[in-house]
């Protein structure tokens, strides 16, 4: 992938920020167990967040794949603080395109200057993900909803200053078609959440968010009513691209640093690099990460040149993660014991990247979106037995 001078002065920006700033505390923010305001300030005063938003919000009107740059830039040196980026990109849009202009620039500027945190609010403890079994109510009384129900593995749970929330407005016969978007600020009344104890991501933070009866605007409302889901989820498979970016980085750091250390390690007299069982592990996880790097920026450009890129959206958010995580694995048995210390960092990649194994859309889910788009609907039956 060749990049343009604006877009390399950019990425060195990000890497100076990420290997000076990021790496060295990326283990003792695990700690700390929330976000650093100050450094998501920091990350805003650098034009680090929301690089793809309008200059009206103070981005930068630049490309996706510009935005990829960074998130991988920022990744290689603290995979959990790369996600700000991601979230800035993809709920920035979602205003962009679907909230009314004075809440969309209230809000877009405060994320691009790091001065504020938005979740999304769509799992449900019942169906997940699913719209067409979202039991989450948003009832409309008057001027204002009435918001009542749970969500839950909610990122950014307890964090977040604002979330944009899915409620039902219609039947549940109605599916996707009865489900509408909210931006709703978490100070509001009723609002209260809880938090998981997750085996990585810990500064990010998942957990329960639960609304009693809570009153927002009309005007916080975020497209369509009824047309929430299928308006705001088109966002989606850009996103994605960043996340499985993300998982590229890490399992670069980790690669990068398996092999500065085979080379001054040595056994037998020499270092053992040299030994074809040690190095060629490390080459086959170098191409394998190199390779998906590849077609994630493809699928970038084909988002800036407004091509159908779900297909390759989902490729790479199903072997990404998996990938990173299997690299990882491989870089700590190639440090042998020392590997198993907590010590390193190999050990909080792997917990960290594994979660978006799970997150933002399972391996399952993306090789259904795949067969869909490559098969049509007719390869995807979703559970449903085939028509006789």
């Amino acid at each position: 992938m060749l990049f343009n001078e604006d877009q390399l002065a950019l990425q060195e920006v990000a890497q100076r920020f990420s290997r000076e700033v990021l790496r060295p505390d990326y283990q003792k923010r695990e700690s700390v167990g929330s976000f650093d305001r100050a450094l998501i300030k920091q990350m805003g005063s650098l034009g680090l967040l929301g690089v793809d938003l309008s200059e009206e919000y103070g981005g930068l009107s630049e490309s996706a794949v510009t935005a990829g740059i960074i998130t991988e830039a920022l990744a290689y040196g603290d995979f959990n603080v790369s996600y700000m980026p991601v979230m800035v990109s993809l709920m920035g849009a979602i205003l962009h395109r679907n909230a009314n202009p004075e809440l969309a620039r209230h809000w877009n500027r405060k994320l691009v200057a790091g001065e504020a945190i938005i979740g999304l609010g769509l799992t449900e403890p019942r169906g997940g993900s699913d719209a067409a079994n979202l039991q989450f109510k948003a009832r409309r009384d008057g001027s204002e909803y009435i918001l009542s129900g749970e969500k839950t593995s909610i990122t950014y749970a307890g964090q977040a200053d604002a979330m944009i929330v899915f409620g039902r407005t219609g039947s549940l016969e109605d599916g996707a078609k009865g489900v509408s978007a909210f931006l709703v600020p978490t100070d509001l009344p009723g609002i209260s959440s809880t938090r998981f104890d997750d085996l990585g991501s810990k500064i990010i933070g998942r957990g329960s968010v639960f609304f009693d009866d809570v009153r927002v605007p009309v005007e916080n409302r975020i497209g369509d009513e009824g047309k929430g889901f299928t308006q705001v989820m088109q966002g989606f498979d850009y996103s994605r691209i960043l996340i499985a970016l993300q998982c590229v980085a890490a399992a670069q750091a980790s690669i990068d640093e398996t092999w500065a250390y085979v080379q001054e390690r040595h056994a037998m007299g020499v270092p053992i690099v040299q030994y074809q069982g040690v190095s060629f592990p490390i080459v086959e996880f170098e191409s394998q990460i190199a390779a998906i790097r590849t077609l994630c920026y493809h699928g970038m450009e084909l988002h800036d040149a407004h091509k159908p890129h779900s297909a390759e959206s989902a490729m790479v958010k199903w072997m990404a993660p998996k990938t990173a995580f299997d690299a990882i694995h491989q870089c700590i048995l190639t440090f042998g014991h020392y590997g198993w210390s907590m010590d390193l960092a190999h050990q909080q990649r792997l917990r960290d990247v594994m979660g978006l194994e799970i997150g933002d859309g399972t391996a399952s889910v993306m090789k259904l979106i795949i067969a869909r788009e490559r098969g049509g609907r007719a390869a995807v039956q979703y559970g449903k037995a085939p028509s006789k």
